[in-house]
């Protein structure tokens, strides 16, 4: 099999096909939103109470715009071959992931964690999942700044992997509770945990399979155009 028919291009491929899926389902999602009308879809689940909180409304809806871009800019990051002779592109987008994430996407999801349903269990889920984005995005910034080009790629998949944790939710909520017969509350509890740290197992075993590697590798094209080391964010 040639190089560029390759199992593993071939997965990398499906992956961002699925992602690209899920972003414009997620956009879909997001539109009724766009007039902050009270009491619809997700907010039904929510009571009283916590819909009238300005600080509540405030973190829903900063999340939910900002993680749509978010998810999109760091999608393209992880292929860079389309950005050959456009690093500059690489670059801009790469911050605008980072940015995001730390100023607007990970906080506003720690104040929604503070108001989500399922008590204890479904805060502390959600509320560490925000602080380990937040974490390992920073983490990924700091090592940028300091050109160690492949450790920034790595937790660079670390941060992406919870960004995605959004995806997971969805997919494992239907597969244990329609595939499993779980309980609605065993389900909910359950993914608000396994969502995010199954996806972090998972970028583990990617990176001691040398994916970090294979992406710096492939953002080589750059060196003859840019004025600084290739990055994937």
């Amino acid at each position: 099999m040639s190089s560029s028919l390759s199992v593993p291009r071939l997965l990398h491929w499906l992956a961002g096909a699925l992602v690209a899926a899920f972003l414009l389902l997620m956009v879909s999602k997001v539109w009724p939103y766009r007039n902050l009308e009270p009491g619809i879809h997700f907010l039904t689940t929510k009571s009283e109470a916590t819909n009238a909180s300005g600080l509540f409304r405030f973190g829903f809806y900063v999340h939910i715009t900002s993680s749509l871009w978010v998810l999109a800019a760091g999608l393209v990051q992880f292929f860079p071959r389309w950005f050959r002779g456009r690093v500059a592109w690489h670059h801009r987008l790469g911050k605008l992931y980072i940015i995001s994430v730390l100023a607007l996407a990970a906080p506003s999801g720690l104040i929604l964690a503070g108001y989500a349903n399922g008590g204890l269990v479904a805060k502390a889920g959600f509320g560490l999942q925000c602080l380990v984005w937040w974490l390992s995005t920073w983490q990924a910034y700091r090592l940028a700044r300091q050109h160690r080009w492949e450790l920034h790629t790595e937790w660079m998949l670390r941060s992406f992997a919870v960004t995605l944790a959004a995806l997971s939710l969805r997919s494992e909520s239907y597969l244990l509770y329609y595939v499993f017969g779980t309980k609605p509350i065993e389900t909910y509890l359950t993914v608000t945990w396994l969502s995010w740290t199954g996806n972090l197992v998972l970028a583990e075993v990617l990176i001691q399979a040398g994916a970090a590697r294979r992406l710096l590798r492939q953002a080589q094209v750059f060196k003859a155009s840019a004025s600084v080391p290739p990055v994937v964010a």
